[in-house]
């Protein structure tokens, strides 16, 4: 008997509980980073909530195909619930390294427009998703982000005499647009590709 999908509410509830979660870890990194709590409050994470669930199918030859290219999130904060079944890989000094699976907890990623209030001292790490050959993997991650009209830029905090900006302010959604340019052409890795897709942007 094939299992019944949930409800509508069902996933509501879990993108209404989970984004209070992301919302409260970004008020911890505010007190952290020596930012007001409500920093990230309003338009810089007032953007529509996206719920992303992905499945992937065992895979014969898992060498051979991945589940999702090398990337970094281009929103605020990530919340990814990954399942029991390994897959997600991270790049650290150009090894990638497995993500153990962690029952009941979730994997934070911090996105690009993170990356750009701090000036680049909380960085958007690069990752992908393996396939395995025997068993399937579903994820599921709530992706907090802007509005499509707020500016974001490296907040004054960040930035001083000895510490001038690595990032330009540009909105969200010039830089959503020209991020998934950048994703459609050669390159997948987005990681490096930070300063030039905002230096595109008029």
């Amino acid at each position: 008997m094939a299992r019944q999908a949930p409800e509508a509410s069902v996933f509501e509830k879990f993108a209404v509980l989970t984004r209070g979660v992301g919302m409260e870890l970004l008020r911890l990194l505010c007190e952290a980073l020596g930012l007001r709590p409500d920093y990230f409050d309003g338009d810089l994470s007032g953007g529509d909530v996206i719920l992303s669930i992905n499945r992937y199918p065992p895979c014969p030859n898992p060498s051979a195909a991945l589940g999702l290219p090398p990337h970094c999130d281009r929103n605020l904060i990530t919340l990814l619930h990954t399942g029991p079944v390994h897959g997600l890989e991270v790049l650290h000094d150009d090894d990638w390294i497995k993500v153990e699976p962690v029952p009941d907890a979730f994997v934070v990623n911090f996105g690009l427009q993170l990356e750009v209030v701090t000036n680049g001292m909380l960085k958007s790490v690069e990752h992908r998703v393996t396939t395995n050959a025997a068993l399937a993997r579903t994820s599921r991650a709530i992706f907090i982000q802007p509005k499509e009209d707020c500016l974001v830029g490296p907040a004054e905090e960040f930035v001083g005499e000895d510490n001038p900006p690595c990032y330009r302010t540009v909105t969200f959604g010039d830089f959503r647009r020209k991020h998934s340019v950048v994703k459609l052409g050669s390159s997948l890795n987005l990681t490096t590709n930070l300063k030039d897709i905002q230096k595109d942007i008029r």
